[in-house]
């Protein structure tokens, strides 16, 4: 499987804040939608990356105060990004390898959404359960 499949089943929705816009703002879209990450955004062009992990670092270095700040100011700016022809394999490895909970699917300049460590985990254990049936129904079908 590979990650343009992930973005077929999961869609391509992008949840996207601008790097103006307050941390407050940033935490309310995140709830308000259920993701744990969100596109930084300025004029259709990506800027970079926040995450929940990002927002929670700060906070616990800085207080409260942080949520005032503009989102520019706690994103990635250059976040890893995968291509919609990695394998799943793979993606799993630079996730894990990096500790990186979201990435965002480029095709060249052109964002096509972005992903999750729970997406990708999906998709392996439906492939292990698709390979686990075919396993199944062969030693059913075992010849005596």
């Amino acid at each position: 499987m590979i990650i343009r499949d992930i973005l077929t089943i999961k869609g391509s929705e992008i949840c996207a804040v601008s790097p103006n816009q307050t941390i407050a703002d940033a935490i309310a879209l995140m709830v308000q939608y259920d993701v744990g990450s969100l596109i930084v955004r300025q004029e259709g062009v990506m800027m970079g990356l926040l995450t929940e992990r990002d927002v929670l670092r700060r906070l616990n270095e800085s207080g409260d105060s942080v949520v005032n700040q503009p989102v520019s100011a706690m994103m990635v700016t250059e976040p890893i990004i995968g291509h919609p022809d990695d394998t799943v394999d793979y993606v799993r490895g630079v996730m894990t390898e990096n500790r990186v909970s979201h990435l965002p699917v480029m095709e060249g300049e052109n964002l096509l959404g972005v992903i999750s460590f729970h997406d990708v985990a999906r998709a392996c254990l439906n492939a292990a359960d698709f390979e686990n049936q075919l396993l199944k129904r062969y030693i059913k079908h075992w010849p005596e």
